[in-house]
């Protein structure tokens, strides 16, 4: 008879939790297995030095999706005040698996500055001029 392994849990990231970011620390002793996307139909949304997800929208949002044990799921529940500022439940990803992820409940989302591009990282870029005729127009100063 064999003995099962350890149970573990799907859990897309997007914010602070992300390798690099200041928070990564938390699951940093899990296994990661690469940048994902959502499946289209979310938001992200910057809440204050916090990442947002929300459904509802026509974004991809972009994150890792890493593997995670009992210990790592409480410790982001915490971390997330998990039901009370951040409900965990299942998200979409863009190869239509699915995943834990951690959304903002709407009526905190409201007046927060949208990430359009949908991924944390890029929330400060600059947005690229427009092509075409007008784009063209634009860059010559006249």
């Amino acid at each position: 008879m064999t003995t099962p392994g350890p149970v573990t849990f799907r859990l897309f990231v997007y914010g602070t939790f992300l390798s690099g970011e200041r928070e990564h620390d938390v699951i940093a002793k899990a296994k990661c297995h690469g940048v994902v996307k959502t499946a289209r139909g979310y938001s992200l949304v910057e809440a204050r030095a916090m990442a947002g997800l929300l459904e509802g929208g026509d974004s991809e949002v972009t994150g890792e999706l890493w593997e995670v044990g009992y210990d790592v799921l409480n410790a982001c529940d915490k971390r997330r005040d998990h039901p009370a500022l951040y409900i965990r439940r299942d998200v979409r990803l863009a190869d239509g698996s699915v995943a834990h992820a951690y959304f903002l409940r709407h009526e905190q989302a409201r007046g927060l500055r949208r990430i359009r591009s949908g991924d944390w990282r890029q929330r400060f870029a600059v947005a690229k001029p427009a092509s075409g005729a007008w784009g063209r127009w634009a860059k010559s100063g006249r």
